[in-house]
């Protein structure tokens, strides 16, 4: 197996496990609101457990993606950025403030900007709708930060954010794994 297809089975297996247990906790977490509370909120109380280590396990995961592929420094370097951030939402919740802040918006942030890359490493026609689904991350980021929520609640409007990025990076990882097949 060369080093592209692990990476790809890496970020793969690190956003579907996250995803999961992410549902998983909004599930078990008492009177939780996906609409009113943040992402994070579920780093801390009965859910705290399993969120934190989903998350520092994505980030690690996301990191050694990054360090394995081998098209793309640029893409190698913002995966790599994006890991770093979220491992930090988990090894800071948000009870800390700004490291869990500056955490959160360098995952936002560098997961989003890296969809634009995909497009020069990409060879099916998705390349096209991967920086459409960073677009609507950056853009519901910047809503996010002026909080501007458009009658989603803050919670919503983090999931704008977070579920685009998923997808595309579930759909390049999986376009990775059968172009290195």
């Amino acid at each position: 197996m060369n080093r592209n297809k692990i990476s790809g089975l890496l970020l793969f297996i690190g956003i579907a496990q996250f995803l999961l247990l992410m549902l998983l906790s909004e599930v078990i977490y008492p009177g939780y609101s996906i609409s009113h509370n943040y992402i994070s909120d579920l780093g801390v109380g009965k859910t705290a457990l399993i969120f934190n280590s989903s998350i520092i396990l994505l980030g690690v995961l996301l990191i050694a993606s990054g360090a394995l592929f081998t098209t793309s420094t640029v893409f190698r370097i913002l995966i790599i950025l994006t890991g770093i951030g979220a491992a930090g939402v988990g090894l800071f919740p948000e009870t800390t403030g700004t490291p869990h802040l500056i955490s959160a918006l360098l995952a936002f942030l560098f997961s989003s900007l890296a969809s634009f890359v995909t497009v020069r490493v990409s060879r099916t026609p998705l390349k096209y709708i991967y920086p459409i689904l960073g677009g609507m991350g950056l853009v519901a980021l910047t809503l996010f930060i002026l909080k501007d929520y458009l009658g989603l609640g803050p919670g919503g409007m983090e999931r704008f954010i977070v579920y685009p990025n998923m997808l595309w990076a579930l759909g390049f990882a999986n376009e990775i794994v059968e172009i290195q097949s």
